[in-house]
Formats: C-alpha cells, structure tokens, sequence
C-alpha cells in the first residue's frame, strides 16, 4: 500500500488540540499518526472516521447529559439509530464480503458511541441475518434484502430459562406433520421458554429458533434451527400462539429489549427449518449431507464462534476507552511533589504507572489477536460455504473453536479487571457517572456470560489441548495444526526439562523470555491435567466424573495459560516484522514484552512449584522488568492513547478528552446536568410537611 500523503494524512488523523496533554505528547518517541497508521492501514481509518462522523454529525446520535431517558425511551431511541444506521449504509454488503475486517470495524466503532447500538445492530444485521444466510439454503434468500431494509426485525433464540450453556438439552421441540407439510413448533412449559434473546423484548419480528426437530415415528434428530415469525411487522402484536414479552431492567445495555417467548403448538412451514445441516422431505425422511451427528450439532452452532470472537473484540474496546480516559487523566491530575510548592502528575508515581500501563500494553496486545482471529474465522466460514471439507478446513474448525472459546474468556476478564482499576485509579471522579467508567464497567461485564459462560468455554479449549496430546501419545502423530498455535507441543518433552536462565534485568525485558517460560508452562500444566484425569479415572470415577474433578488448577488454568501464550506470540511476531517501521519498533516491542512479562507474573508460583524457576532472583527479576518497562513507556503513554482513543464526542468522558483540560470540562459537564444549582425539587412539600408538625406540637 503506499503511502498517503501529508494532505491525506492530516484529514483522517487531524492534530489534537493543545492543552496540559501538550507536554507528555512533546516527549513521546515516537509519532502517533504513523502508528495509527502502520496498525490500522489507511482504508479502516477512513471507515473509521466515516462511521463517527456520521454519528457526530447527525441531531439523532446527540449527547444528552442531565437527565436519565426511561426504559421505553431508552429502547425506542436506540431502535430509531439502528434503523438510521442501516439506512445510511454505512457499510455495503460487498464491503462486508471483500474485507471481513470492516464487519468489525463497523460495530466496534457503534461500541465506542454505545454498546446498546452496537448490540442492537449487530444482533439483527449478522447474528440473525448471517445465521440465514449461512445456515439457509437457496429457499431463504427472499428474506435478507428485508433484513437489510428492516422490513423485517429479527433476534437470535438459543437460550432458554433453565438451559444456556448445555444447547443439547434444549427442550423446544418442532414436530413435523407431513398432512400438512408443517413444523410445529411447541414450549412444553416456562423452562423451556426462550429467554434473554437480544431484540425479541419489544422489536423483533422474526426469530431463529433452534429446537428438536422430531420426524413421525417420534425419533429426535436433534438440535435445529428454524426462521419464525413471531410479530406482525405493521402492529407489532404476537401472532397467534406465540407469548412474547420483555424481561425487563438489566444492570447494563438497556437499550437493547431482551426478551422471551413461548410457543404453543405453532405451525410453520417446512421451508422455515434452515437446511444446511439438516432437511425434512415432504413424506418426513430426514435428510443430513453429516454422517457424524456431533459434526452437524457442531455445525449447526457455528454462529455461536462468530459471537464470541466478536465479544472478544468489544472487550477490547471497552479496556481501551478505560485506559484511555484513565492515562490522560493521570497525565494532567497532580497531586503531591517534592516540595509544597511543587505538584506533580499521578502518571510520575510508580504506583499508578504500574497499575495502568500494563493494561494499555494489554489492550494493544490483546487488539491485534482479537483481529487475528476474526480474519481467520472468517476465512473459515467462507471455506464452510463452499465445498472445503477437507481434512485441513476439519482442524481448522477445531483450533479456532479452541481459541474462541478461550479468548472470550481471557479478553472479558482482562477488561473487567483493567476497567475497575482505571475507575479506582481515577479516584472519586472515576466514580461520576458522566466520566463514563461506570457504564463501561456495567457493559463489560455481560461479555463475560453470554454467548456461553467463561469458565465452561474453558472446558472447550482445555479439552482440545488434552485431545491433541491423547492423540500423540496413542499413535505419534505429529501436534500441528493450520494456524500453528499448538507446533510447539511437538517439543513437549524437551521443553519440560527447560529451566529459567537470564542473566539480567534487562535481558528479561523482551518478548521472547515470556514466550519460552509460558511455553514451558503450558506444557508443564498439560501434563499436571492428564495426570489428574487418569488419576481420577483410576479411581474409579466416570470420565464426567474426572473432567468434573480436573477442572479447577488444571484444566481451568491450562485454558487460560494457552490463550495467554497465543496472545503473547502473536504479538511478539508482529512486532518483530521486518515491515515494521524503525521509528515504531521500540515502543512496540515494549508493550509486547510488558504484557508478556505482566501476564506471566501472576503465575509466578506454578513457575516455582513446578521448578522452571529456583531462587528469589528469578521472580525478582520478572518484577524488575515490568518496573523498568513501565518507566520507559510513561513517556509514551498519553501518545499511545492517542491512537487508539476515538474523537472526544465518541468517548464522552469530561476528564478523557484530548485537550487535557481536566477541570475545565468537568465543571462545564458537571453544569449541564439539569437542576444542579436549584434547590431539591421535593424540599417546599418537606419543609410544609415539617412546619405542620411542629405546628401540631405547640398545641399539645
């Protein structure tokens, strides 16, 4: 790609404004427009700055501060800008299909405005839109140029009230009746209703449910999923047998109308059942291109992947705004000094960098694998669409499974942890609503159960690695894989009998002294987790029973230790690139090291148990380095804010906005909340109320 020139520049990364930020930006080591640059390319940094200014641009997307909208407000408002973001065709189709990275460029740039947006959009236009076109055949098609025009309103029905993570004991059931070549689609009580889908509350129209699909004879061919109509789009009003409603109040994203259903014998047609994976011919012989009934289930869930690795992504945003409003406003709050006479910013003390710059190396680190993946998940998905079958498409499905499953876990925790030190980090103004840090922290954390909850997807990834190993021990074949993440168990036992040697402080602050220690970990915690399985199956327990029983400093810390190692890699080879420019490769190769040596150090105990450390120095060490990392990036911090902070409208934090003006615009947002200088509305009835009594009591 060359290079765009300085006029081009200048209009999709304008200069900031000056202010207090001005001195710590004066000292960065390098320019953050040629980072923005080198990270994004040109073409997501114009779809970037088309998508906020639109939003910016338009009286429907205004901030409004001094007032709380009520919950029907808040969802009616959000339902009119997702309609006005499909009209404005912010994204074309072909877009979506030329480049997948745009798809999340798309809805994390409507995160960073509003998550309730965001998830609203995202639910109808690629969860229910994509899992029809996947999941569909030639007979479904009709229905997308709907989808995209909202004629029609859809939502995604997986969960229901007592079955979310188990999807195969979901007890909806469809029926077929081949008199009248229809489905019929059946709740057997409130358990099975339904629940938290997203859109379904208020909005939606049209579902995709998934549900038992049973041929006459009553066998059961398991989970599928079928196109209903659940609202008349003119009146919104349910159609007949289907009762319909809305959960109510969440702790975050009211915006979005969750809600539930249930069917009483609903009759649908038999092109209603999305036939990819499964079809019902009009006598009622169930037909299936799957020999393997789990390669079909697995098969018929795949949208599920889509969601997570997304998910992963939104956590990202959420980390990076956190980080953001919290390093500009350690880079301009100053409290304490040498002398009285003297303040100094809370971005100087060792304590605060600490607390905060791991997170933005994280929030880096973690950015490019979450893009990483969705590019290889969305290579995946095109080669399901087509005829790859192969052995290779076949492992591929499987490791990107493994690291979805992972990923979401690692991204939404390392989010919700990030998020709440930035609020503390910021004191009692981290605390104050308007900064924005509280909805951060609220939105964040669904992230962490929906589209299946964190610590049972580890079970997904802890099982993969234990499958690989049960594999290469059995027959010796060899451990790789397509995307490479697991080459190095190869060396399984050789890397068992590494040690920790580094000489220096200094030698430890680079990427690749992580990089062995987790490899040497994960082995070390693939071996402990076998181990216990077979320990347990020995005695005597069902193979339920020793997975149960292996999970907690096991399989669980197997998991996260691997995605943390993918992570860590990733980044360390893109950092590492010859591509990468000179002027960026310091500052990079330290957020790689500082996230690789932060994550490590929390499992500096295993390291000892299991021997790859001895001696205090070694652990000294670790913790040296990260002190040392965080001093050389402090200058560099408000800098590397700048490149992945949105515009000052899209992050909506008074103590966040690039000026550096910290009180300034506090004080004018702390104004424009209503009634703040009027007295309490409720004081003349009390204070009646109170004369009145005493009133009465001079009388007794």
């Amino acid at each position: 790609m060359a290079a765009p020139s300085e006029g081009d520049t200048a209009s999709l990364l304008p200069d900031l404004p000056g202010g207090p930020l001005q001195a710590y930006r004066a000292r960065a080591s390098f320019c953050w427009k040629e980072l923005a640059l080198f990270l994004e390319g040109e073409d997501m940094l114009r779809l970037k700055k088309s998508i906020f200014s639109a939003l910016e641009d338009d009286p429907l997307f205004a901030r409004s501060r001094g007032h709380e909208l009520s919950l029907e407000k808040h969802r009616e408002l959000t339902f009119l800008r997702c309609k006005r973001v499909l009209e404005r065709a912010l994204l074309r189709v072909e877009d979506m299909v030329r480049n997948p990275q745009s798809v999340l460029t798309l809805i994390t740039c409507l995160g960073t405005y509003d998550w309730s947006l965001a998830q609203k959009c995202l639910l109808h236009l690629l969860v229910f839109g994509f899992a029809i076109y996947k999941s569909g055949s030639e007979r479904h098609l009709e229905y997308l140029p709907k989808i995209l025009n909202m004629e029609i309103f859809g939502c995604f029905a997986v969960t229901e009230v007592s079955h979310g993570s188990n999807a195969k004991a979901i007890r909806t059931t469809a029926h077929y009746d081949p008199a009248t070549e229809e489905f019929i689609l059946h709740s057997p009580d409130f358990e099975a209703a339904k629940f938290w889908v997203g859109n379904m509350g208020k909005t939606a129209t049209h579902a995709v449910v998934f549900a038992q699909l049973y041929t006459p004879g009553g066998r059961c061919h398991g989970l599928h999923s079928f196109l209903v109509q659940i609202r008349n789009p003119k009146t919104l009003l349910p159609m007949p047998g289907v009762m319909v409603g809305d959960i109510g109040k969440k702790l975050g994203l009211n915006g979005v109308d969750n809600g539930f259903a249930m069917f009483h014998k609903v009759r649908i047609p038999r092109q209603a059942l999305l036939n990819q994976t499964g079809d019902v011919t009009p006598e009622g012989t169930y037909v299936t291109p799957f020999k393997d009934a789990k390669q079909r289930f697995g098969e018929s869930l795949n949208n599920l992947s889509i969601g997570r690795a997304i998910i992963v992504a939104m956590s990202v945003v959420n980390l990076k705004l956190a980080v953001s409003i919290a390093l500009r406003f350690s880079a301009t709050r100053r409290q304490f000094g040498p002398t009285d006479e003297e303040e100094v910013p809370v971005l100087e003390y060792q304590t605060q960098r600490w607390r905060l710059l791991p997170y933005l190396a994280a929030a880096y680190a973690l950015d490019h694998f979450s893009k990483w993946l969705f590019l290889n998940l969305a290579e995946f998905q095109q080669g399901l669409m087509g005829t790859d079958r192969g052995t290779r498409q076949a492992e591929l499905g499987r490791e990107i499974h493994a690291l979805v499953s992972g990923s979401k876990p690692l991204a939404s925790w390392t989010a919700q942890r990030g998020i709440q030190e930035c609020r503390e980090a910021c004191g009692g103004h981290g605390y104050l609503a308007v900064n924005r840090l509280g909805d951060l922290r609220n939105e964040n954390d669904p992230n962490c159960t929906y589209e299946g909850d964190n610590n049972v997807l580890l079970q997904q990834t802890s099982g993969y690695l234990l499958g690989l190993l049960e594999l290469r021990l059995q027959g010796g074949a060899r451990l790789d894989s397509p995307l490479g993440t697991v080459d190095f168990l190869e060396a399984y036992p050789d890397i068992l009998d590494q040690r920790f040697s580094r000489p220096s402080v200094a030698g430890c602050s680079e990427s690749s002294v992580p990089l062995a220690a987790y490899e040497w970990l994960v082995c070390y915690l693939l071996r402990e987790s076998v181990q216990k399985v077979n320990q347990e199956k020995r005695s005597g327990n069902s193979d339920f029973e020793a997975r149960n029983n292996s999970q907690v400093y096991r399989c669980r810390s197997l998991a996260l230790a691997f995605l943390e190692l993918t992570v860590v890699r990733t980044f360390h080879e893109y950092v590492h690139q010859p591509s990468v420019p000179p002027p960026l490769r310091a500052v990079l190769q330290r957020l790689s090291a500082l996230y690789a040596l932060w994550s490590l150090n929390q499992h500096t105990a295993l390291l000892y148990r299991g021997g790859y450390f001895s001696g205090e120095q070694a652990g000294k060490m670790i913790e040296n380095a990260i002190l040392d990392l965080c001093a050389q990036l402090k200058d560099d911090a408000v800098a590397l804010v700048d490149v992945i902070a949105p515009p000052d409208f899209i992050l909506d934090s008074p103590i966040g906005r690039a000026d550096g003006e910290l009180y300034k615009n506090l004080w004018t947002a702390v104004l424009q909340e209503s009634q703040v200088l009027e007295r309490a509305s409720w004081w003349a009835e009390f204070s009646a109320s109170k004369t009145h009594v005493e009133s009465l009591k001079s009388r007794l």
